[in-house]
């Protein structure tokens, strides 16, 4: 991307200077959700492991890092854009392939409860009750209901987040 194609302000700066891996990561990806694709952010970090976990997370998600620049005041500054088909990045994958109602509400929940606050699973299920159940579940616990999409005849994946 060339520089003119960065706003000059970004719409949301997100400033988590003092706060050590993995904060600074965490607390972009919430900010992240909040912009629509192609809108950039400014993060702001001093943690010293935080350039390497953000390429690498940008790599994998579809997001972009457009630039740096390191402050004389020790704190990088980082233009990330939202990529336009950024991609989910997937803590953990269940999948019931063949397995009916309720196993997927089931699981999911058992293994959603060894999870971290945040983190996201996939969960494929070929239940044809999956989707109603699925989403009426989420409602009910508080776990975000992040894309459901049909993968396949009779299949359908499902991003959930732990909230």
């Amino acid at each position: 991307m060339t520089q003119d194609t960065i706003s000059p302000e970004p719409p949301l700066v997100v400033d988590m200077t003092g706060q050590v891996c993995p904060h600074p990561l965490l607390g972009l990806r919430q900010a992240l959700d909040r912009l629509g694709a192609g809108q950039t952010l400014l993060l702001r970090s001093d943690c010293p492991g935080i350039r390497d976990d953000l390429f690498a997370w940008a790599a994998r998600t579809g997001n972009e890092i457009l630039r740096s620049a390191r402050g004389a005041d020790g704190v990088t500054e980082y233009h990330i854009g939202k990529g336009r088909d950024a991609a989910i990045a997937v803590n953990a994958t269940l999948d019931l392939t063949g397995q009916s109602c309720p196993a997927p509400v089931i699981e999911a929940s058992r293994l959603l409860s060894r999870m971290l606050w945040g983190q996201i699973m996939k969960l494929v299920s070929t239940c044809p009750a999956s989707r109603e159940e699925i989403g009426a579940w989420c409602a009910a616990t508080g776990t975000v209901l992040l894309k459901s999409q049909q993968t396949g005849p009779g299949q359908w994946t499902f991003f959930l987040r732990k909230g």
